[in-house]
């Protein structure tokens, strides 16, 4: 043991990395089978192979820089998972358990710390301050159950905000209030009004500076690897300028966070790999090297230290509970939502650390500091406590929270819906896009699988055709990975393009079609192509055809123009769920334009499926106002035709304009057309020899008086 010890601690890069990645692999294997949260894992195995357990690794500067990114990290990720709008809906709850998780355990632990501890105004006050806060060590356990939107969780993220803001500010003042001496030419009260005029400035200038950026970036560069360290540039860049005013890193994070919370859409190939590095790397080093920072070995110093380190604990962690069941409460939540509320909100981590550390550099006498080791031993250990309560209750939560959706699901809705979305693919510039919409317009909880499919004319050409297919398929086939989605793929060969689509839609039993619009008229100068209006004439189901011109992220405002008598096709709620998650997903404003009986059913629909999106409803009189609609439409406006077939309840002859109404107003804009269902849950088309399948757009009958109306002249 004595010649193991000569080689300890271990200095080497390679082999820290080594022992590093070997607790991220074993401690979750670990505790599962002892069915204790991983993340305690994390903490225990800090413990042992710090300087004060086994003496294996040393906390050097990787454990510093990456502990410091793992933070950042968990910050970010909870700015980017808000529910942006349920903030603004719910913005008085976050307020008053913001203020309750701030303000009740401040107190608490002031008067404790004053009439049990004994210790000055200041030292108390510092203390209150540290158990104010609270750090979201237990969120990677909500990122495992897939509860980010949960309001539960939407509430302890935005709370804790609002009091480490709040502690960060009276621990800012606190030692702007010690640093006024006589070399300072700042009286404490100038100080504090500097400070918070640069919080000012600094949060003004991040809201109005990183969208625009943001916007610029990410229309001109699809690159996975720039887009990711853009990402990664404006979270750290945001956390130096917080740390510059005074404020700790993590609050810009957090910030960076929000800002960005739309241009990342939750199932797209970014936020997957945001999570994924962050989950495997950062996150766990920072766990470790919070492990690291305690010494169990003071509990056995002195009964003194393990009276402090009780009381810390237990008046800190009590006044998060009396705050988080308080307020669900009064916002009449039930007892699990509860649970989550304290559980997220009852753990104190590297940012008690960073508050300790300002008390120890505020000089109270000569020689004599605020925060004394007693103090330091006591908070530390109090850490180590408060991880291991919030890691099990917030497991306990989640599993509470997680059984109750699936039964309140399995009452309410069977799983009878026949989503399974079909992508058709041909040009390699646009297929990216199309795989995007459809990622994000899919139902999550049912987990379906895309099919891919790109249809080759058995031609001379048909095996140049089939490999590049292939290829495309393949490289679509990786992006839907990326994101943990499956993807079946097919290259069809097809005499008859439209044929060979419909015959692939029946054998994969899809239930609707994504694909391009036609855009390369040197091949087809119509509007439709070559083969869209036997496919829409032959099909019977959901088809969207879509033209965008810039990244979906990137879209402020959907406007949907829906035709009257839309409401009583079959169709109807298939393309309202899809447009109403795609307005979701994407976090940005969705209008509806149309007769106001349909209007009325929409704004129903949304409100009890989607309460979250941001919906407006504007009455269109007659189809022939589509035109005046163009002056509306900005270049990040994405712009949707409810359309009708010939013969369905809600076409009507103006629809007959809508290519050349099309090509005339809205060139250059962002599009999308939807043919909804006609026929329901049917399954296949049926072929009469009095109904055919294929019916030609315009009649002779269309021709003739466009002949007419062309050689006769207008009186």
């Amino acid at each position: 043991m004595s010649i193991l010890a000569a080689y300890l601690p271990i200095t080497d890069p390679t082999l820290i990395f080594f022992v590093v990645l070997l607790i991220i692999l074993f401690a979750p294997i670990v505790m599962s089978k002892l069915r204790i949260p991983h993340i305690i894992g994390m903490v225990l195995a800090g413990v042992a192979v710090g300087h004060y357990g086994f003496n294996i690794l040393e906390r050097d500067m990787s454990f510093e820089i990456l502990g410091s990114v793992g933070l950042y990290y968990i910050m970010f990720l909870a700015g980017l998972e808000m529910d942006m709008e349920s903030l603004k809906k719910n913005s008085n709850k976050f307020l008053i358990f913001g203020l309750l998780t701030c303000l009740v355990p401040l107190i608490m632990t002031y008067i404790m710390a004053r009439t049990m501890l004994h210790y000055s105004g200041s030292a108390a006050f510092l203390l209150g301050c540290i158990m104010a806060s609270n750090t979201l060590i237990a969120y990677p356990i909500i990122g495992r159950y897939g509860l980010q939107r949960h309001s539960s969780v939407q509430l302890s993220v935005g709370s804790s905000m609002i009091s480490l803001f709040l502690a960060l500010v009276m621990i800012a003042a606190l030692s702007a209030s010690f640093s006024a001496d006589e070399s300072s030419r700042l009286s404490p009260l100038t100080a504090q009004l500097l400070f918070l005029l640069k919080l000012i400035v600094f949060i003004a200038s991040s809201v109005w500076l990183i969208p625009k950026v943001a916007r610029y970036f990410l229309r001109r560069y699809s690159d996975a690897v720039m887009q990711f360290i853009f990402v990664l540039a404006v979270m750290f860049l945001s956390a130096a300028l917080s740390n510059l005013i005074g404020l700790e890193g993590i609050f810009g994070a957090f910030l960076a966070g929000l800002i960005l919370n739309r241009y990342i859409p939750k199932v797209s190939p970014l936020m997957n790999r945001i999570e994924f590095i962050g989950n495997a790397v950062f996150i766990p080093y920072f766990l470790i090297g919070v492990g690291m920072l305690i010494n169990v070995r003071t509990l056995f110093t002195g009964a003194s230290v393990l009276w402090i380190v009780f009381l810390i604990a237990f008046f800190g962690t009590f006044g998060k509970a009396v705050a988080a069941y308080i307020s669900s409460l009064v916002f009449r939540l039930p007892k699990r939502d509860g649970n989550m509320m304290f559980g997220l909100t009852s753990a104190h981590a590297a940012g008690a650390i960073a508050m300790v550390m300002v008390g120890m550099r505020l000089e109270v006498a000569p020689g004599i500091y605020l925060v004394d080791d007693h103090m330091l031993n006591g908070v530390v250990m109090m850490i180590l406590v408060t991880c291991i309560i919030s890691t099990l209750m917030t497991e306990h939560a989640s599993q509470q929270i997680i059984i109750h959706e699936k039964n309140h699901l399995q009452a309410e809705d069977p799983k009878a819906d026949d989503e399974k979305i079909l992508l058709c693919v041909k040009y390699p510039d646009i297929a990216p896009q199309l795989l995007s919409l459809a990622l994000l317009i899919r139902n999550q909880k049912l987990n379906r699988e895309l099919v891919g499919l790109n249809v080759v004319y058995d031609d001379q050409h048909a095996s140049a055709g089939r490999k590049q297919g292939l290829q495309l398929l393949e490289s679509l086939q990786q992006r839907a990975s990326s994101t943990e989605v499956q993807m079946q793929t097919q290259v069809r060969l097809a005499t008859n393009i439209a044929n060979g689509i419909k015959h692939a839609f029946r054998e994969f039993a899809c239930s609707e079609i994504v694909m391009g619009m036609h855009v390369h008229t040197d091949i087809s100068p119509k509007f439709w192509g070559e083969f869209i209006q036997s496919l829409y004439n032959g099909l019977n189901r959901q088809i969207i055809l879509t033209r965008f011109i810039q990244p979906l992220n990137t879209l402020r405002r959907i406007q949907v123009c829906v035709p009257s008598r839309a409401e009583f096709e079959p169709g109807f709620h298939r393309w309202l769920e899809r447009l109403s998650r795609l307005a979701g997903q994407l976090d940005c404003r969705i209008q509806f334009h149309g007769r106001q009986e349909s209007l009325v059913l929409i704004a129903e629909y949304i409100n009890n499926r989607h309460p979250h999106v941001r919906a407006e409803y504007t009455q269109m009189g007659h189809w022939k106002e589509l035109p005046q609609l163009a002056t509306s439409i900005a270049d990040d406006h994405l712009f949707v035709v409810i359309t009708a077939r010939k013969g369905t309840i809600s076409y009507k002859n103006a629809i007959e304009r809508l290519p050349d109404e099309l090509q005339k107003y809205y060139s250059g804009k962002n599009l999308m057309i939807i043919f909804p269902d006609q026929y329901g849950h049917q399954k296949e088309d049926r072929m009469s020899f009095t109904e055919a399948q294929h019916h030609e757009e315009s009649s002779i009958y269309d021709a003739i008086l466009r002949w007419i109306n062309k050689k006769v002249p207008k009186l």
